[in-house]
C-alpha cells in the first residue's frame, strides 16, 4: 500500500480512480483492502473538504428552504419569531434574528444553528 496525502488535482482524480471499483463491492472493514478503502475515502474528504469548501446558507435562505421543503407559511414560524409582521420582516431582511429567534427557529424546525448564526445580524 503507497498511501500518500492528496495535495494535487491529479492526485485526487487517481485516488478517486483507485476506490471508483470499491464503491461497487465494499471491502470488508477490517481487511487489508477495507483499511485502505477507509483510509483512502478519509483522504479524499479532507482534500474535498479543503479545495472545494461548502458555505453554510444564507441564515433567510436557510429559513426559506425549511419552509419549502416542509410545507411551512409564514404563520407556521410565529411560534419562534413572533407576530407574523416581525416574520415578514425576518424574511424581508428588514429585522435582524435575535438569539431567541435563533433558539426557537432551530429547535422547533430543526434549522441548522450555525446557519441562522453564520451571517445573522443579532439583535
Amino acid at each position: 500500500m503507497n498511501i500518500r496525502p492528496i495535495h494535487t488535482e491529479q492526485e485526487y482524480e487517481a485516488a478517486l480512480k483507485a476506490v471508483s471499483p470499491l464503491f461497487d463491492n465494499e471491502p470488508e472493514p477490517g481487511s487489508l483492502e477495507g483499511d485502505y478503502f477507509e483510509v483512502m475515502i478519509t483522504l479524499i474528504e479532507a482534500y474535498e473538504a479543503k479545495q472545494y469548501p461548502v458555505d453554510l446558507p444564507d441564515p433567510i435562505e436557510a429559513i426559506r428552504f425549511r419552509m419549502e421543503q416542509s410545507g411551512l407559511s409564514a404563520a407556521d414560524l410565529v411560534p419562534a419569531i413572533g407576530r407574523q409582521n416581525r416574520v415578514y420582516e425576518v424574511l424581508n431582511g428588514t429585522r435582524a434574528l435575535t438569539l431567541p429567534m435563533i433558539r426557537r427557529l432551530h429547535e422547533m424546525f430543526g434549522i441548522s444553528a450555525e446557519s441562522l448564526i453564520r451571517a445573522a445580524k443579532l439583535a
